[in-house]
């Protein structure tokens, strides 16, 4: 989009947040399954020309099954970790035989989702100071909603 000749002119920020506006909109819409009067109304509302908003209705319907296809593969909650393994590995040598002695953690995430069951599990490779610094931002995280949950 920033690169569009036509829209060269226009401020870079509010290039964003138009872009990041009419994403949301079409989300919205779509998660809502709203119909092209919904969002004409809506459109209206936000004071967009009739033109304009028949130009995006037309898109909208075009798109709106394979819209409704990429939503329904996301899901309507976030994935739950259920499991953690780990394990240590050890370089001794690169494929170069040059000698390395690097030690890496290999972690292994077992999730699902309450919408759909299991999902594949997430796995990473972490050196030891990326590891401690996840396990700091998880302690983090679970500090903030004891406080949150507080209150």
């Amino acid at each position: 989009i920033l690169d569009d000749p036509d829209l060269k002119d226009i401020d870079p920020t509010v290039l964003k947040h138009c872009h990041a506006a009419a994403a949301m909109c079409i989300l919205e819409a779509g998660k809502q399954k709203a119909d092209i009067s919904a969002i004409s109304t809506c459109l209206e509302d936000c004071k967009l020309d009739k033109e304009r908003i028949e130009q995006f209705c037309t898109e909208y319907q075009k798109n709106k099954d394979a819209l409704e296809i990429l939503l329904g593969s996301i899901g309507r909650s976030p994935l739950h970790i259920t499991d953690v393994s780990w394990r240590l590995d050890y370089q001794i040598k690169s494929n170069q035989l040059h000698k390395t002695y690097q030690p890496s953690y290999l972690v292994t995430l077992n999730v699902e989702n309450s919408d759909s069951g299991s999902h594949p599990d997430v796995s990473f490779s972490c050196t030891m100071e990326q590891l401690q610094d996840l396990v700091g931002k998880l302690k983090d995280a679970a500090k903030s909603l004891e406080r949150a949950t507080q209150m």
